[in-house]
């Protein structure tokens, strides 16, 4: 049983990449998972001042060791502008100044939706492009669109999305 760390790259308390994640992981019940909520972490705009002078706070070394912790994380990444949001990348950089490679030998299932129509690629791939220079391993990818209209209570409802979902999560999962 692999231990699971899933979690949005939003801080929304309405973010529709923490319900994808929370929908994701349930249905991971052979594993150990925990799943963070990040409208609760509470991180000031990093600065190397601030580093400097106030050091690291206890709820990022909390992440960092649930991140530790971790045999694989499940990522859903939200888009603000075309681009990663700022939560997001300023996660990454408190993160990545307290350990460069935060996420060696991280295996990762990285997620991203959106309401409109391009489901967040972006971001999804602008995290696919970072995330490995901090020691992740992305073993597989998926993009849900319109997350109003796919996304129901019982499952993604269109076959051919919930068909590449599925398969996502199994090559996932087969690598873990």
């Amino acid at each position: 049983m692999s231990k699971i760390l899933a979690f949005a790259g939003s801080n929304s308390s309405s973010s529709i990449n923490y319900k994808l994640v929370n929908f994701t992981v349930s249905l991971l019940s052979d594993h150990n998972v925990t799943l963070l909520d990040m409208a609760a972490v509470n991180l000031p705009l990093y600065s190397e001042d601030l580093e400097k002078n106030e050091g690291f706070s206890a709820e990022l070394k909390e992440i960092k060791e649930a991140i530790n912790n971790a045999d694989a994380l499940v990522l859903s990444v939200n888009e603000h502008n075309s681009g990663l949001s700022s939560f997001f990348k300023n996660l990454l950089d408190w993160l990545s100044r307290y350990d460069r490679n935060f996420l060696e030998n991280k295996k990762v299932l990285l997620l991203s939706t959106s309401p409109g129509k391009r489901a967040a690629i972006s971001a999804k791939e602008q995290a696919s492009g970072m995330l490995p220079r901090f020691g992740a391993e992305i073993v597989a990818t998926f993009s849900l669109p319109s997350f109003y209209d796919n996304l129901k209570e019982d499952g993604i409802i269109d076959p051919d999305l919930n068909k590449s979902y599925k398969e996502a999560i199994d090559q996932f999962l087969a690598k873990i």
